[in-house]
């Protein structure tokens, strides 16, 4: 099965913004690690935003 195109766009524009990662790097991740991360960094966002704790 492959990845919706707009979706992995997201999720590499994403992590790509906030972690400064190779778009080749990002791309070269299984589908599930690339989730892993956008989880990771919604998780920390929401932290610094006051709105949950690490």
């Amino acid at each position: 099965m492959t990845h919706p195109a707009d979706r992995l766009r997201e999720e590499v524009a994403y992590i790509a913004y906030h972690f400064h990662w190779a778009y080749t790097d990002l791309v070269a991740l299984p589908h599930e690690e690339r989730r892993a991360w956008v989880r990771e960094i919604a998780r920390i966002n929401t932290t610094l935003a006051g709105d949950g704790g690490l």
